[in-house]
């Protein structure tokens, strides 16, 4: 049990203890996931009492050191020093296949030119390149509401904003709708965006079990029972980074819980243009407690950074604030351009085009990879692999990038004080050409064979 050898008493006690914790974290006599002391227990192995041992917790989950779970304890926060961004601002390493990055298949992007062309001859360019409504021009949200439809959302114009893609709207949402130190509930591994916005904002992610088909009902009440959880972000129809998808089932469940608990769902529907089959939406069932997100980007024409959301009246004038506070408007040429896409079929075909691309890669990643458990279907565009119980991921994510190769391990995706599985992350669709994947798959079931211990050990 932790007992911190030395304090600052120049200090407030409950500062001091802080930073006890944040220096044996430091020095890494405390490890990510290791449970701490009850408050009770910490009170009496340093000789404070109970409030000050409270205070001092709360000092340290503010620092972003440790985690509450609800019902299990407080904990060493699982990604403390593992970087959530999933783009780094620095030079890509040359050479280096591409299987982390889950990116659009652009290769099956004809070139734009012709809806570019058609959208010129529209004689409303002069429109486009104005300064416009935040909300998006009526009939740009038109071609929105159309869009979302195939997801069963029905709704008017009237309710879609236009934001500068799907990681723009999540910033929107959470900076307008939420305050900060609220808490917003999340899978226990979750999309890396929403764990750099939440933290950049100021908000407490609250990490909820999972089981197959993602976030366990029971788990997400007895969050809500005991903390003042206020809104939940949710993937749904394709989880990342687990592939799983809900049942109608257990869709109606969570909508029970959100409207009864009165919470703000945030629902991120990047992948669903990737199931074959409709797919209903938890936003569909509780319109007026739920916001839902569709970014386009995935689907095509990644630069272009359209998304439309789907937002109630009430919220409506609180996201276009947000989209002035931020960008003042999402480009309308580019919103022009993506609505030409949908209106002529365009966004049809190329979706149609990566599906049969998408299948023939998780083909070659089904044979490569045969001996080993992992979870996806022919349309993901990634698959999530359990490890041989000899790697945890933060290893094998090291070893492959010493081989040349980019995956992410399940550590990216944890939540607060989850420890996270040994498993990763294999983008399907990060490299060019389905030759790139094989020649990577294959120097990955290397790996995972241990075959290069023997060859070259890896220090």
């Amino acid at each position: 049990m932790w007992n911190p050898k030395t304090i600052d008493t120049d200090k407030s006690l409950y500062i001091a203890i802080a930073e006890a914790l944040e220096r044996d974290i430091r020095n890494g006599i405390l490890k990510p996931g290791y449970r701490m002391p009850t408050h009770r227990e910490l009170a009496d192995i340093i000789g404070v009492n109970v409030t000050t041992a409270s205070r001092a917790y709360k000092e340290a989950e503010r620092r972003g050191l440790i985690s509450g779970i609800v019902g299990r304890g407080t904990y060493v926060t699982a990604d403390l020093g593992m970087d959530s961004s999933m783009m780094k601002i620095e030079e890509k390493v040359s050479k280096m296949i591409e299987m982390g990055l889950v990116l659009p298949l652009y290769s099956k992007e004809p070139d734009i030119s012709r809806v570019i062309e058609n959208v010129l001859k529209s004689n409303q360019m002069d429109r486009f390149l104005r300064y416009t409504d935040p909300l998006g021009l009526p009939d740009h949200r038109e071609t929105g509401a159309y869009w979302v439809k195939r997801f069963d959302i029905k709704v008017s114009w009237e309710n879609i904003v236009i934001c500068a893609g799907a990681q723009h709207a999540l910033t929107c949402c959470l900076s307008s709708i939420f305050e900060v130190g609220d808490r917003i509930a999340t899978d226990s591994l979750t999309y890396p965006g929403i764990k750099t916005v939440a933290k950049t904002l100021g908000m407490k992610l609250e990490p909820i079990q999972m089981d197959e088909e993602g976030m366990i009902p029971e788990s997400l009440e007895a969050a809500c029972h005991r903390n003042p959880i206020k809104g939940l972000y949710l993937m749904p129809n394709m989880q990342n980074p687990t592939t799983s998808s809900m049942s109608m089932k257990r869709k109606k469940e969570i909508a029970n819980i959100v409207e009864g608990y009165n919470l703000t769902l945030l629902e991120d529907d990047i992948y669903s243009f990737t199931n074959q089959s409709s797919m209903q939406a938890i936003a569909s069932l509780i319109p007026e407690n739920s916001i839902y997100i569709a970014g386009v980007s995935k689907a095509f024409y990644a630069g272009l950074r359209i998304a439309y959301v789907v937002v109630p009246k009430r919220f409506r004038y609180k996201v276009a604030q947000a989209v002035v506070n931020t960008i003042w408007m999402a480009p309308t040429l580019n919103a022009a351009i993506v609505s030409e896409c949908i209106r002529d079929g365009t966004a049809d075909k190329i979706i149609s085009w990566k599906l049969e691309e998408i299948s023939k890669r998780f083909e070659v990643a089904k044979e490569k990879l045969s001996n080993y458990c992992f979870s996806g279907n022919n349309n993901n565009f990634y698959i999530w692999l359990k490890l041989p119980n000899y790697w945890s991921g933060k290893e094998i994510e090291l070893a492959a990038r010493e081989r040349g190769i980019n995956i992410f391990s399940a550590d990216k995706f944890a939540v607060g004080g989850e420890v996270a599985p040994s498993a990763i992350r294999i983008s399907l669709s990060g490299t060019e050409t389905i030759e790139e994947l094989s020649k990577g798959l294959d120097i990955l079931e290397r790996i995972l064979s241990n075959e290069y211990i023997t060859l070259d050990p890896i220090l």
